[in-house]
């Protein structure tokens, strides 16, 4: 299968069973249970709510737990990239780098990698700023 060339436009990744499915039915039950208890209020309309909300928080933590476990992954895998792309002294330096500064470091070129982290350092930017940088995109299709 052909897949299409990734850029900083088109890199985030859709779940359509979890945006299009899960969220909206999640968020549209507890819509419901609201209108419930406040046509037919008692303890059992009540406790509706609270299983809807339940839900809905279940929902946003499934996403919220493989989405953590995933950067974990990522900040290894682009520490040990950078050790062994960069030179000293900016090797050394790669400790200053934040967590989220490490994600998006990910989708840059090895080649441009070592003024990419030195900009990085240097100006603060942030997993935004990064990925608007990175001109020789390397795309990431294994993502969560």
């Amino acid at each position: 299968m052909e897949r299409k060339p990734q850029n900083y436009d088109n890199h985030v990744k859709w779940d359509p069973a979890f945006h299009f499915f899960l969220v909206p039915v999640a968020g549209i039950n507890v819509i419901v249970a609201i209108i419930h208890l406040i046509r037919f209020p008692s303890i059992a309309s009540g406790w509706l709510l609270v299983l809807s909300l339940a839900f809905f928080v279940t929902v946003g933590r499934m996403r919220a737990y493989g989405v953590g476990v995933q950067d974990r992954v990522i900040r290894l895998e682009e520490r040990l990239r950078l050790s062994q792309v960069l030179q000293e002294p900016l090797r050394s330096r790669i400790g200053e780098l934040s967590d989220k500064q490490l994600v998006g470091l990910r989708f840059a070129s090895d080649g441009e990698l070592p003024a990419l982290v030195q900009r990085a350092l240097d100006e603060k930017l942030s997993l935004g700023d990064i990925k608007k940088a990175v001109g020789n995109w390397r795309a990431d299709y294994s993502r969560v």
